[in-house]
């Protein structure tokens, strides 16, 4: 196993740079520590060949202009809150309103928009990247400021393991993800509507014409929110569920997971990912409305990739029945996220 590092640009008056983690069996995974990003994850089909399975761009130039968040570590809330303001302790606190008239992903830096301080990682079992950064007070809107690592780690077992722990030294909100686009058609030669996702999720969230929660767990039963079984992306856009059509006839949906294990499989590929996580929740996108800029692959259009968001209910502060996203001062917050690459 290796790691290599090369200049991948610069951003602020900052290097940037990109870090390639490898195993033994050809598995690579690409990060940068501007946002975390994973640019790129090259992973073997069922006869062997290495194709790359995230979205993205073939420069910092393209990522310093998405506005989709491709591949990066969001916080330090995903998602959105609503109106941009939240209470805690009797206080009320005003966020950016990045997406008027709500709060998105952080806000205007955000995790996933600032250069992370970076530390190469070789064990003998595993190879990765810790990266450090220190959010402060005032941040985004956010009280207390609150020193977050965020480790990548690879080994043999093609498994890329995500940790993140946060230390706020003042009450405070934290709900983080990783927002990679994934598709396993590799190279993007297909897109994602055929992929068959598995879900053991009984209840998703139903949104508002905002993409916000309403507050009401759904009943995933005879509906194309039912992945218990497996089933294709396409179920959803081609339905005529009330849902589907409010995101962009698609889904962008949070589901609240009864068992803490997601898989993504594309038959044509025989590629098979199992995400496993330590959170309530992971929240669908299949890139509904993504369209009209350029990739690395080709222009970006709907279903082009899944993202498969583990976190806490978005807009959980407003709603007292989701899992809580407060972290006490002192608190540890942490999140773990890991995804095993397989075939069949």
């Amino acid at each position: 196993m290796e790691v290599t590092v090369h200049p991948y640009g610069k951003y602020d008056n900052q290097e940037v740079q990109a870090y390639t983690l490898k195993n033994d069996h050809g598995l690579s995974v690409t990060c940068i520590d501007y946002g975390c990003i994973i640019t790129e994850i090259l992973a073997p089909d069922r006869n062997g060949a290495q194709e790359n399975v995230v979205l993205g761009f073939d420069s910092l130039d393209g990522y310093l202009a998405d506005q989709t968040y491709q591949g990066t570590i969001v916080g330090r809330i995903a998602g959105r809150i609503r109106g941009g303001e939240f209470e805690l302790n009797g206080k009320t606190y005003s966020l950016d309103k990045n997406e008027k008239p709500n709060h998105i992903h952080g806000g205007v830096k955000g995790f996933s928009k600032v250069v992370w301080d970076s530390t190469i990682i070789k064990k003998e079992n595993h190879v990765g990247v810790e990266f450090k950064y220190v959010s402060m007070d005032g941040e985004g809107g956010y009280p207390g400021t609150i020193e977050m690592t965020v480790t990548y780690s690879l080994n043999n077992e093609n498994e890329l393991s995500i940790s993140a722990v946060g230390v706020p030294d003042a009450d405070t909100i934290l709900n983080i993800t990783n927002h990679a686009y994934f598709n396993l058609s590799g190279n993007m030669k297909n897109d994602v509507l055929d992929h068959e996702l598995t879900i053991n999720s009984s209840k998703f969230l139903e949104l508002d014409q905002e993409f916000l929660p309403t507050g009401e767990l759904l009943d995933v039963t005879g509906t194309v929110f039912d992945f218990r079984e497996g089933r294709k992306i396409a179920d959803g856009p081609n339905s005529a569920d009330e849902q589907i059509a409010i995101v962009g006839q698609g889904y962008d949906h949070p589901f609240l997971l009864d068992e803490k294990l997601v898989t993504l499989y594309d038959e044509a590929s025989g590629r098979l990912l199992k995400v496993e996580t330590n959170q309530p929740a992971v929240v669908v996108y299949s890139s509904n409305t993504m369209k009209g800029f350029k990739m690395r692959d080709g222009s970006a259009r709907p279903y082009f990739g899944v993202c498969l968001e583990t976190q806490a209910p978005p807009d959980a502060i407003h709603h007292p029945n989701f899992p809580s996203t407060i972290v006490k001062k002192g608190g540890e917050y942490n999140w773990e996220t890991k995804y095993t690459f397989l075939v069949k």
